[in-house]
C-alpha cells in the first residue's frame, strides 16, 4: 500500500462496465488499441465457457475494518453458490495493505466447508486441500495468469484502493476458473487468472471472500473523497548515528518512512516520505532526543486538503551504536541477517537481552528465533514473537502467551505498537531430553510485560542443539550496558538484571568486557545470592579471586597462573579490554553452585576462570546477577 495518485479514468471505467454487459453486440469495440493481455482477459470473462452471468452482492457488503486490523481468515462473507452453466460477477473495492498478500482472497468450497478447491489471492499465488500451501504442484490443478510485464510494486501501489470485478465460473464439467480485473488508483488496469480448476464437485460449488490485513466494500459503487483526519508514522529509526545527521540530507535519512493516513470516511492508505512535509525539533544535527513532525495535505482523491494533518515520532541522534542485527530502518526482509549460532548444552538455559524495533506494520515484523544443528541440515523450529512458528519439532510443542489467542483481537494491534523499542530477554533451554523450551518476556514500551514462551519443541538432538536471532522487517540491538561507559564507576556501583536460577539448572549469559585496565580486578564480577534473605553466598572476580559466606568452600580452577606477580596476569589484563565472556552459573540442587567464565581476549586467546562447590546455597532460592569495578559490559 502506497501513495494512491488518481483514480481510474473514465475510459477505464467504462471498460469495467462492458465487462458486465459479456455476449452484447459491439463488445469487441472496446478492445481496438487494447493490450493483448487485457484482450485476452475480457475474451476469458465474455466466454466463461458460455455460462450465464449473475451479478452477486455479497453479505456483508463490508468486510474487514477500514483500518485494515482484521488479519487473515478471521472474517468472511457468507458463502455464495455457484449453479452448474453459471458465473458469479461480484464488484467491489478493494483497500489493499503494505504487502503484495494483503489484498482480498476468494475462496472456493464445498457446502460444510470442509474442502477447500482453491484458496486464491490477488497475487497470484494460489493453494487448497488437494495442493496445500506451499506446494510446488498447484499449476496441476489450475492455471495462473496475469497481464504482462506486471510491475509489481507499481500494482501493490494501485491496489490501496482499486475498483475490482471478479467473475467465478462454473461450467460444469468438473472445473471452475475465476477471473478479476482491477482497476488500481492509478487508473492503471491489471488482470489476475485462475483457469481451469479442476477437482470441482459441480453441484457443490461455493465462494467466498475473506482479507488479509485489508478491507473490502462490495458493490458497483464510487470512490467519495473525504479529507484527511489522522496520521501515524511507520519506518523511523529510533536511533540515527551523528556522523549520518552530519552528512546526510533529512529527506534521505528519512527515505523509508511511511504515513497511514485516516480520513473522514474512515477509509486508510499509506502515503510515501515524497508526500510529506518533514522537520526536526530541535535541530537534528547534535547528539539528543529529537521528535521528527510530518505534515500531509492531500484528501482521499489526492486533491489539496482544506486542512493539512500532523503527526510526530521520536527518535534519538547517538554518537555510537550497539551490535545491530538487521537493517535500522527496519526494511530487511525475513531472514536477510542474523546473529551468530550459538550453541546450548544439554541442560542449560541460555540468555540473551536486546531491544528490539519493528517496522509496526504486521504482527510478524519483529525479532523471530530460529532453533537447529550446528549443520543446519535440520532446522527444529522457527519462532516468532507473536505465538507462531513452523519447523520440524513445532508441531509438538504447546504455547502460552500473554495475547489474546484471536489474531484479530485490537490487543495484538496494542502489542505491535509496544514492541518498537521492546526491551526483550529471550530464555532458550536444552531440556537434554530431545526437547527444547524457548521464552521471551517483552517490556512494551507501553511500560507492560508480554510473554511468549513454546515448550515442549521435539526432534531435538540434544548434543546438537544451536539457535540464533533472525528478523523480518525489525531490527535489534545488543544495548543492554551495566557500568559507565567511561569505566568509571566504582565497585558496586552498577548491575545488570537478576536471574533466578532452578534447581539443576545452568544458566548461560555472554557478555562483551570493557575495561579500565589498570588492575587485574577492574572487569566483570559475578553475585550469588539469596533474593528473600539478601545472603550473598559469593561474590566471584574474574581474576581468581572473590569473598561470601559459600565462598571459602569453592575449589579454583583457572588457566591463569597461581602467583598474582607473574607477567602472564599483565599479558590475561590488556586482553580482558573487549573480551567476549561466557559465564555458566549452574545450581546443582544439594546446597552447592558452580560458576565458569569463558574468556576470548582481545588477542584471540582463551582463558577460563571457575569456582566449583560455593556452598550455603539455598537451591530453591538462588539469584545472580553481575556487577561492575571501573569497567563497563554490554550484553551480546
Amino acid at each position: 500500500m502506497k501513495n494512491l495518485n488518481k483514480l481510474a479514468s473514465v475510459c477505464l471505467l467504462a471498460l469495467l462496465g462492458v465487462l458486465t454487459l459479456t455476449g452484447c453486440e459491439g463488445a469487441d469495440l472496446y478492445k481496438v488499441g487494447s493490450p493483448s493481455w487485457l484482450n485476452d482477459a475480457i475474451d476469458s470473462i465474455a466466454d466463461s465457457k458460455k455460462t450465464t452471468i449473475v451479478n452477486v452482492t455479497p453479505n456483508p457488503t463490508e468486510l474487514g475494518t477500514p483500518d485494515k486490523s482484521a488479519a487473515f481468515w478471521s472474517a468472511f462473507t457468507d458463502d455464495v453458490k455457484v449453479e452448474p452453466g453459471t458465473s458469479a460477477q461480484v464488484k467491489f473495492i478493494n483497500y489493499g495493505g503494505g504487502a503484495n498478500y494483503n489484498n482480498f482472497v476468494i475462496v472456493l468450497r464445498n457446502a460444510t466447508k470442509d474442502f477447500e478447491y482453491g484458496v486464491l489471492r490477488a497475487d497470484n499465488f494460489s493453494w487448497g486441500t488437494d495442493y496445500p500451501y506451499p506446494g510446488d504442484d498447484r499449476n496441476f490443478f489450475m492455471e495462473l495468469k496475469i497481464e504482462e510485464g506486471r510491475d509489481w510494486p507499481s500494482w501493490l501501489t494501485s491496489m490501496s484502493m482499486a475498483k475490482c470485478t471478479a467473475t467465478i465460473s462454473n461450467p460444469g464439467d468438473g472445473t471452475a476458473s475465476v477471473q478479476i480485473i482491477m482497476t488500481g488508483s492509478d487508473g492503471s488496469t491489471y488482470s489476475q487468472e485462475y483457469n481451469n480448476i479442476v477437482g470441482i464437485n459441480k453441484d457443490d460449488l461455493y465462494f467466498a471472500f475473506t482479507v488479509d490485513h485489508s478491507y473490502i466494500e462490495f458493490g458497483d459503487i464510487d470512490i467519495v473523497d473525504s479529507e484527511p483526519v489522522s496520521m501515524t508514522l511507520n519506518g523511523i529509526s529510533k536511533k540515527i548515528l551523528l556522523e549520518t545527521v552530519q552528512t546526510t540530507e533529512l529527506d534521505e535519512i528519512f527515505k523509508n518512512v511511511k504515513a497511514t493516513v485516516t480520513f473522514e470516511s474512515g477509509a486508510t492508505k499509506e502515503v510515501e516520505v515524497k508526500d510529506l512535509i518533514f522537520k526536526t525539533i530541535p535541530d537534528i544535527a547534535s547528539i539528543g532526543k529529537k521528535t521528527l513532525v510530518a505534515v500531509y495535505n492531500k484528501t482521499l482523491l489526492d486533491k489539496g486538503s482544506e486542512t493539512p494533518i500532523i503527526a510526530s515520532e521520536e527518535f534519538e541522534v547517538v554518537e555510537k551504536m550497539y551490535t545491530c542485527v538487521g537493517a535500522t530502518d527496519n526494511t530487511g526482509d525475513f531472514a536477510s541477517e542474523h546473529s551468530e549460532a550459538i550453541k546450548v548444552g544439554k541442560g542449560e538455559t541460555f540468555i540473551t537481552t536486546f531491544t528490539n524495533y519493528s517496522l509496526g506494520e504486521t504482527v510478524w515484523q519483529n525479532f523471530v528465533v530460529e532453533l537447529f544443528n550446528q549443520a543446519k541440515t535440520q532446522w527444529y523450529a522457527t519462532l516468532r514473537a507473536d505465538n507462531y512458528g513452523w519447523g520440524d519439532g513445532y508441531g509438538a510443542c504447546t504455547h502460552k502467551t500473554t495475547q489474546p489467542a484471536d489474531p484479530a483481537d485490537p490487543a495484538w494491534q496494542t502489542w505491535l505498537k509496544a514492541m518498537n523499542g521492546a526491551k526483550v530477554t529471550v530464555y532458550v533451554t536444552n531440556n537434554g531430553d530431545g526437547t527444547a523450551d524457548v521464552k521471551a518476556v517483552m517490556i512494551g514500551n507501553d511500560g507492560k510485560e508480554y510473554t511468549q514462551a513454546y515448550n515442549g519443541i521435539n526432534t531435538i538432538d540434544p548434543e546438537n542443539l544451536y539457535f540464533h536471532l533472525t528478523v523480518d522487517h525489525s531490527h535489534i540491538e545488543f544495548d543492554n550496558v551495566v557500568g559507565a561507559e567511561d569505566n568509571s564507576g566504582e565497585f558496586g556501583s552498577a548491575r545488570s538484571a537478576v536471574y533466578k536460577i532452578p534447581s539443576g539448572a545452568t544458566y548461560v549469559t555472554r557478555i562483551k568486557n570493557h575495561t579500565l585496565g589498570e588492575t587485574v580486578w577492574q572487569n566483570f564480577v559475578v553475585e550469588l545470592w539469596n533474593q528473600s534473605t539478601n545472603q550473598y553466598h559469593a561474590t566471584l572476580r574474574a581474576d581468581n579471586y572473590g569473598w561470601g559466606d559459600g565462598y571459602a568452600a569453592c575449589t579454583h580452577e583457572t588457566t591463569q597462573p597461581a602467583d598474582p606477580a607473574d607477567p602472564a596476569w599483565q599479558t590475561w589484563l590488556k586482553a580482558m579490554n573487549d573480551a567476549y565472556v561466557t559465564v555458566y552459573v549452574t545450581n546443582n540442587g544439594d546446597g552447592t553452585a558452580n560458576v565458569k567464565a569463558v574468556m576470548k581476549g582481545n588477542d584471540g586467546k582463551e582463558y577460563t576462570q571457575a569456582y566449583n562447590g560455593i556452598n550455603t546455597i539455598d537451591p530453591e532460592n538462588l539469584y545472580f546477577h553481575y556487577t561492575i569495578d571501573h569497567c563497563h559490559l554490554v550484553f551480546e
